[in-house]
C-alpha cells in the first residue's frame, strides 16, 4: 500500500471535515415508517439510516404493523392505515478506480442515480405488513423487492412467515436484523464487497440471479431468533411460464443478549445449500438449475465509548469450490479452491448524529487457488446533512497474493465512493 498515497487520502479527508462542520439546515425524517409511527428516523436507527438499533430490530420483528399516532380504519377484521405510507429512496454516487485503462470505472463514473425506488410500506392488518420496492428506472419501473410477513406473537415469543421476492438481495432478504452485511442493504459502508465478508461471498452470484423468491419461516425472541428459507432463484428472464420443483435452502440464526455496559451485542450464522430445478415448458429436456453452497459467522457490537456511539462489526465466511463436471456454486465457480473472507470495521461518532469516521480490514481468498489473496483496507466518512440524508466517501486500497491473475483492464489497486443517499 503506498503510504504517499494513503496520506493523501488521509490528508484531504482532514481538509474536507471542517466544510462538513458547518451548519447545515436540519430537516425532519419523513420516510414511509417515520410517518406511519410519528416517530423520528433516529428512533430505530443507530447512528444512522439503514443501521438497525434494538427498537428497530423489534419493529421489523412484528412485521412492520406498529401504528404509533396514525389514524386507522377497523372494522371486524379490518385494521388498515387511513394513509398509504410511501417515501422517496435515491442514491447517487460517484465510482472512481486507479487502473491503467480509462476503460469502466478508471476514467470516473457517475451513477445518477445508482438507486431510485419508491418505497411503500406498513400496515396490511393487525398481525400483516408489508414492504414494495418499485425501482424507478430510466426506462421503466419494476418490482425489485417484495415481502409481506405475516406475524403470530405468543408470549415472548413471535412466529412469522414472509413470502418475498427480490431482484438481487438473495434469500437474506426474507428476514435480517443486524448490519454486518448478512444482507446487502443492511451495512454502514458503501465498498460492500470490501468491508463485510458475506458480501465479498455474494457478489456476482446476486448480480448474475436476477430474482430470488422464497418463504421466510421465523422463531424470534428478544434473545434471538432462528429462519429457515425455501427459496429458488433464476437468472433474469427465467421467471417467464417457468416451474420450480426443487429448493434450495437458506438458514440463519442470531444471539442478541442482554445489553453488556454501554453495548448491545449480537452473533449470528448463515448457511446457503442445495440444489434448484427449474423446468421451462419449451425445453423441459434442460432445465436451469442453480446451487448454493455457502456458510459465514458474523457478530456486532453497538453502544458508546463516553459520548462517542460505536460501532464494530466482523464476519467470516466460506464458499466451497465447484466440483470438476457438477453444477457450479453460486457463490464460487472456481474449481481450485474455496472461496474465503474476513472483515472486521468499525464506525465511530466523532460527532455524535453528525460526522462518522470508519475503518475496515478485509482478508480474502478468491479461490482461483495459490496465492489468490485480495486483501482490502477500507476508510470511510459519512456525514448526516439530516436525519434522512447522508453523504458519504469511501476509499479502498488493496493488495494482491503474488499468483493473482488481475482482470484486463487492469482494475488497479484503489477505489474511491462518494454516495449522497436521501430518503424522504
Amino acid at each position: 500500500m503506498p503510504s504517499i498515497k494513503m496520506r493523501a487520502f488521509l490528508i484531504s479527508i482532514g481538509a474536507f471535515a471542517p466544510l462538513l462542520l458547518c451548519s447545515v439546515p436540519q430537516a425532519s425524517a419523513t420516510p414511509a415508517f417515520s410517518r406511519q409511527t410519528g416517530q423520528s428516523c433516529a428512533a430505530c436507527h443507530f447512528q444512522r439510516y439503514p443501521l438497525l438499533n434494538a427498537y428497530g430490530r423489534s419493529f421489523k420483528a412484528n412485521g412492520y404493523t406498529q401504528t404509533g399516532k396514525q389514524e386507522t380504519i377497523e372494522d371486524n377484521s379490518l385494521s388498515l392505515p387511513v394513509t398509504l405510507n410511501a417515501a422517496v429512496v435515491t442514491k447517487l454516487r460517484y465510482v472512481k478506480t486507479n487502473g491503467s485503462s480509462t476503460d469502466g470505472t478508471n476514467g470516473g463514473e457517475f451513477n445518477m442515480p445508482d438507486e431510485a425506488s419508491l418505497f411503500l410500506a406498513g400496515r396490511v392488518a393487525k398481525n400483516i405488513g408489508y414492504q414494495a420496492d418499485i425501482s424507478l428506472g430510466r426506462d421503466k419501473a419494476l418490482l425489485a423487492g417484495f415481502k409481506m410477513p405475516f406475524v403470530f406473537p405468543q408470549n415472548d415469543f413471535i412466529l412469522s412467515a414472509i413470502p418475498f421476492f427480490t431482484d438481487t438481495q438473495g434469500p437474506a432478504y426474507g428476514y435480517e436484523l443486524l448490519n454486518t452485511g448478512a444482507v446487502e442493504f443492511s451495512r454502514p459502508f458503501e465498498n460492500a464487497a470490501e468491508t463485510s465478508a458475506q458480501q465479498y461471498l455474494v457478489q456476482g452470484a446476486n448480480e448474475d440471479n436476477k430474482g430470488t423468491t422464497g418463504v421466510a419461516l421465523v422463531f424470534h425472541h428478544k434473545y434471538g431468533y432462528l429462519s429457515y428459507t425455501p427459496y429458488i432463484t433464476n437468472n433474469k428472464d427465467d421467471l417467464a411460464n417457468a416451474t420450480p420443483h426443487k429448493f434450495m435452502s437458506y438458514v440463519r440464526g442470531v444471539v442478541t443478549p442482554e445489553k453488556v455496559g454501554n453495548f448491545e451485542l449480537a452473533a449470528g450464522f448463515q448457511l446457503w445449500k442445495g440444489t434448484s430445478g427449474i423446468d421451462f415448458p419449451d425445453t423441459p429436456e434442460n432445465p436451469k438449475t442453480h446451487k448454493a453452497d455457502a456458510w459465514a459467522v458474523d457478530g456486532q457490537a453497538q453502544g458508546k465509548v463516553g459520548n462517542y456511539p460505536l460501532g464494530v462489526y466482523v464476519a467470516y465466511g466460506s464458499a466451497a469450490k465447484t466440483e470438476e463436471g457438477a453444477t457450479p456454486n453460486d457463490f464460487n465457480k472456481e474449481t481450485a479452491a474455496n472461496k474465503t473472507a474476513f472483515t472486521i470495521a468499525a464506525d465511530m461518532g466523532v460527532v455524535p448524529s453528525k460526522l462518522g469516521l470508519g475503518l475496515a480490514y478485509r482478508i480474502a481468498n478468491s479461490g482461483s487457488g495459490g496465492s489468490d489473496g485480495e486483501n482490502a483496507v477500507t476508510l470511510a466518512a459519512t456525514y448526516n446533512i439530516a436525519k434522512n440524508v447522508l453523504l458519504q466517501v469511501n476509499h479502498s486500497f488493496y493488495s494482491y497474493g503474488a499468483d493473482f491473475i488481475r482482470p484486463t483492464p487492469d482494475v488497479g489497486d484503489q477505489k474511491t465512493s462518494l454516495v449522497l443517499f436521501s430518503a424522504f
